[in-house]
């Protein structure tokens, strides 16, 4: 199995920025693409970054130019970087990671941002 833990949301005010951490453990080698997904209230999970085992990166329209993912390459862990960051983005985030050597994905636990002033 592969176990996902997120670190690094918080409160924030409207044009701050954070970065979240998630770090993979167990079957780590068994993981291709990984990303990061957010729910916020009343909403449905959403993808916001995705990020290939070749680093391929993809964006929703709504975080263009204002989130950056990154992964390290032992794909242990990956990371959202989030500036300029609106009461919008404020959500539930989630990490994922695809694991097709057992055609499932595994999520984390998620990590709260909250955009306020």
């Amino acid at each position: 199995q592969v176990q996902l833990v997120e670190s690094g949301g918080g409160l924030v005010q409207p044009g701050g920025s954070l970065r979240l951490s998630c770090r993979a453990s167990g079957r780590i080698f068994s993981i291709d693409a990984m990303g990061w997904y957010r729910q916020a209230p009343g909403k449905q999970r959403e993808l916001v970054a995705h990020i290939t085992d070749g680093g391929i990166t993809k964006y929703a329209d709504s975080v263009k130019g204002r989130f950056t993912i990154s992964r390290d390459t032992h794909k242990s862990a990956v990371y959202l970087q989030m500036n300029s960051l609106k009461p919008e983005d404020t959500a539930l985030y989630y990490c994922n990671a695809e694991d097709p050597d057992q055609g499932m994905d595994h999520w984390g636990k998620g990590t709260l941002v909250t955009v306020s002033s």
